[in-house]
């Protein structure tokens, strides 16, 4: 896709290039409508390259409307390839048909929850349903899926899951509430499902294991949740599919390299999920700070940067009431800032504040990330906010270097005209419960309330017990390997 060189401020600054390879192509649409009509592309290449994605699946009709709208009439072939997508269809209905029916009946269902049969087990014992039905059924939802009928999919792959999983005794019309609920009810069931080694993961459906096949299928899962909009139950499936492959990887299932490339994809598909609905940035903000996933960002991804520093600089004030811990915030991701080598202007804005400390620049920096979010399709709705809460970050680095400020010069460093960031200022410290400030003859004074030796000692050492026992641990860890180890050794010489 190229873009006009007469006007390529916010083109210049579009991931969709470097997200689109740890997508699904479906999960790419949204993406490619969003630029067609926000951004300054050529409409015709965006369109192309849409159409290039349909070609795999079975979304023949939308194929088709794609290629009239770029040539201006279908061809043949795809009237035939709609053809053999409705016989496939049956093909696979009818060598699932007993299944099918099975999974509509309530009461049916019902029945084979309450007698512990509603498994793979027990379905196989059910005259005419064999285990290569059960795949057919799988096949069938994954076809589902190539159409773009993701309800339809999703909820026969949540049947599928259901029929692998373990989870506490319920009735039939709280089991499927339980597998959406089932990331948000572990705290609840974790207990129950350590003192009950029959009962599955609560972090993963209740699924007592799971294996490659699985976590394709809950991959699967995710990506149906998603392009619903369900966006409560698609970051249930965002865990189960982290536990999962954390599971495997402790098992030897996956090994490093393709673990650091599954964890890699999983941060690009959760910024669908953590971007939508509350309380999403701060559980962003710790997954990217997770060392692995912190080691996934700056090997294959360092351009996931931006959305972490969207996500601290948005979540910084709410993530927790005490100022230090904001702070120590800010010195965790200056640090993954300077383990990569990426810059935008919404990364270049943090590096000017906390690391170079040049107000000047940041007030330009903080001018075109304006540009950089209305480009950008995950950032797109938080353009506002994100102005507000970068410049009151500007303004709580500026007065911990003065005393006193012209509003004249805040303006400047705001981006904002005197009369707009005197109206600012007015609300901000009207409406701030820790800020000690007041206007005075058009500047604004602060009003320093120093803490004390004692209170400074204190709120450095709060922490000290948990730190010596994390420390002390780690100790033990290290030295009951060393000494398994030993023991190894010896045990070798002993046979030799």
């Amino acid at each position: 896709m190229t873009a006009p060189s007469t006007e390529a401020a916010a083109e210049q600054w579009d991931l969709t290039a470097q997200v689109s390879p740890y997508l699904d192509r479906h999960l790419i649409f949204p993406l490619l409508e969003y630029i067609i009509e926000n951004l300054d592309y050529s409409k015709e290449d965006v369109a192309a390259a849409r159409l290039e994605l349909l070609r795999p699946t079975h979304m023949v009709d939308y194929a088709a409307e794609c290629h009239k709208a770029l040539h201006g009439d279908a061809p043949a072939e795809m009237k035939q390839q709609k053809e053999q997508v409705y016989q496939q269809l049956e093909t696979l209905k009818n060598g699932c048909e007993p299944l099918l029916k099975l999974c509509q009946d309530e009461n049916e269902k019902k029945k084979l929850v309450e007698s512990g049969k509603w498994n793979v087990a027990g379905l196989t014992q059910i005259p005419g349903i064999t285990s290569e039905m059960i795949q057919t059924y799988l096949a069938l939802a994954r076809f589902h899926f190539d159409c773009g009928d993701y309800k339809s999919s999703r909820d026969m792959v949540t049947h599928c899951i259901s029929w692998h999983a373990s989870p506490p005794a319920t009735s039939a019309e709280d089991e499927e509430e339980d597998l959406v609920l089932a990331g948000v009810q572990q705290s609840k069931h974790q207990q129950q499902a350590q003192n009950n080694p029959d009962l599955g993961n609560p972090s993963m459906y209740y699924l007592k294991k799971a294996d490659k096949d699985m976590l394709q299928v809950l991959w699967g899962k995710l990506a149906c949740e998603i392009l619903v909009e369900d966006w409560a139950a698609a970051r249930t499936a965002l865990d189960a599919v982290k536990t999962a492959m954390e599971t495997l990887t402790q098992m030897g299932q996956i090994t490093a390299l393709e673990a650091l490339q599954q964890r890699t994809w999983l941060l690009h598909w959760s910024l669908f999920v953590y971007w939508n609905g509350p309380g999403g940035l701060e559980q962003l903000v710790d997954l990217c700070m997770t060392e692995k996933y912190k080691q996934a960002i700056t090997t294959n991804a360092p351009h996931l940067l931006r959305y972490l520093t969207a996500a601290v600089l948005l979540c910084k004030r709410r993530v927790t009431s005490k100022t230090v811990e904001a702070r120590r915030l800010m010195k965790q991701l200056v640090y993954v800032l300077q383990d990569c080598e990426y810059s935008d202007p919404i990364v270049e804005f943090v590096n000017c504040l906390c690391v170079k400390y040049d107000f000047d620049a940041a007030q330009v920096k903080l001018q075109e990330c304006e540009k950089v979010l209305r480009a950008d399709f995950f950032l797109c709705q938080q353009t506002a906010v994100f102005m507000e809460e970068a410049r009151i970050f500007v303004f709580e680095n500026y007065c911990r270097i003065h005393h006193k400020i012209d509003l004249q010069a805040l303006g400047d460093k705001l981006a904002m005209a005197p009369a707009e960031a005197e109206r600012w200022m007015v609300d901000l410290i009207r409406n701030a419960t820790d800020m000690d400030a007041c206007l005075q003859d058009d500047c604004v004074v602060m009003n320093s309330s120093r803490q004390s030796i004692y209170e400074q000692v204190m709120e450095r050492t709060k922490d000290l017990n948990v730190r010596s026992a994390t420390l002390s641990q780690s100790l033990n860890t290290l030295w009951n390997e060393a000494r398994k180890e030993k023991l190894k050794r010896e045990k070798a010489v002993m046979e030799d």
